[in-house]
């Protein structure tokens, strides 16, 4: 196949994930364009690759690490650029791409490894990292919605572990929609079916109607959200969950300010 047809669906991703990592819309650009230029002149770089999206990423990798670089803030950022420059500038430089890899591109583990050319466990090294440093920055407090008390606990020591406050614990809608209201969160930690039947989601839609907030729906039935009838949460996490998942998560939805009204409505 020709070498722009197997490179050209993934450079406006490349390009955002180069913009998210310089801080910069003009030299997120300029990286795009060297590492292009370093792909003409050696095309077996891709031509030879088995997966050419983690290729590309590698490669540009290898290009952002060799080249010192300072963040700095753009005038034409996107929304969701501005807000997330606010936290990476912080972010030691190898944690901060694992982060982008993760949170913006939805690399897996393994990909993160191929393509900053390193093992798992430093990945998740990485990872912690940035989580850290982020929760850190915007430290915040959360809400949780949760009707299985050893559940709501271990997920209350997570975000303790983070830096942030748990405001209280909801086991039902009505608890879910007092605490709000007498204690509004920056952001909430929701499963989808409560202990007298009400609905996570309904309780949420109805917060989301007094307060705009981040919110991560948990449950171990994905696939009644997952179904592309509705609009559907950006941030989700599965029962049964690994901590770092969550911290991962919570990271995430706070590093990107990102709201869920459409997703709860």
């Amino acid at each position: 196949m020709n070498l722009a047809l197997l490179i050209a669906p993934h450079l406006p991703f490349l390009r955002r994930y180069s913009r998210a990592l310089a801080g910069d819309q003009q030299s997120g650009d300029a990286y795009v364009a060297a590492l292009l230029e370093a792909i003409i002149a050696d095309p077996s770089l891709m031509q030879d690759a088995e997966d050419v999206r983690i290729a590309l990423y590698r490669d540009y990798c290898r290009l952002w690490q060799s080249v010192p670089l300072n963040m700095r803030n753009s005038h034409h950022s996107e929304p969701w650029e501005s807000s997330a420059q606010k936290h990476l500038s912080a972010i030691s430089p190898k944690a901060r791409q694992a982060f982008l890899l993760s949170a913006l591109e939805g690399f897996k583990a393994g990909e993160i490894a191929l393509i900053l050319v390193c093992d798992a466990i430093t990945v998740s090294h990485l990872l912690a990292e940035a989580s850290a440093t982020i929760s850190n920055q915007v430290a915040t407090d959360v809400m949780i919605i949760e009707d299985e008390p050893i559940i709501a606990m271990d997920i209350e020591d997570i975000v303790n572990s983070l830096g942030h406050n748990v405001t209280g614990i909801a086991r039902t809608e009505s608890q879910a929609l007092a605490l709000a209201a007498q204690k509004r969160p920056g952001l909430i930690l929701a499963d989808i079916q409560l202990a007298d039947g009400t609905s996570g989601m309904d309780a949420v839609a109805k917060i989301l109607l007094q307060i705009d907030v981040p919110v991560i729906f948990i449950t171990a039935f994905p696939e009644r959200l997952l179904t592309g009838e509705r609009p559907e949460p950006t941030f989700l996490i599965t029962k049964p969950y690994l901590p770092d998942m969550v911290k991962a998560v919570i990271s995430q939805a706070l590093f990107f300010g990102t709201k869920t009204k459409a997703a709860a409505q």
